[in-house]
């Protein structure tokens, strides 16, 4: 990827380049997946030098809750260790209410890394 010159990342101009790139990058990522799309009627493809391998996947949401209530249920608990990879998550609101006793302890089974900042730019008047 190139970068931006210096001297067209002035101050006064970031947030209109930020909002371009965004619009672009829009239009770019809905023009791939029209191309995509139609890509998608065949697995394996070959065109003018170029191989396409096609994959397509299905997107599965697990409602903890509810899978572990119907496993008990139905005497299915001791399947779930085996079936189903379980990923804590930090309930953050209630990790920061929660007292120091128990989050310092609890903390030593946890890694924080910045994450990648979120950006909301908007023009004047919209």
């Amino acid at each position: 990827m190139s970068r931006l010159p210096p001297f067209v990342l002035k101050k006064d101009n970031l947030a209109a380049l930020w909002l371009e790139a965004k619009q672009a990058e829009t239009e770019w990522t809905e023009r791939r997946r029209q191309i995509e799309d139609e890509m998608l009627a065949t697995e394996r493809i070959e065109w003018a030098g170029y191989k396409v391998r096609l994959t397509a996947r299905d997107n599965w949401k697990i409602d903890g809750d509810k899978l572990q209530e119907v496993a008990e249920a139905r005497g299915l608990t001791a399947h779930l260790g085996q079936l189903f990879r379980w990923k804590p998550e930090v309930n953050m609101a209630l990790w920061k209410a929660a007292a120091p006793a128990i989050t310092d302890v609890l903390s030593e089974a946890i890694t924080v890394t910045p994450g990648r900042a979120s950006f909301s730019i908007t023009k004047d008047g919209n």
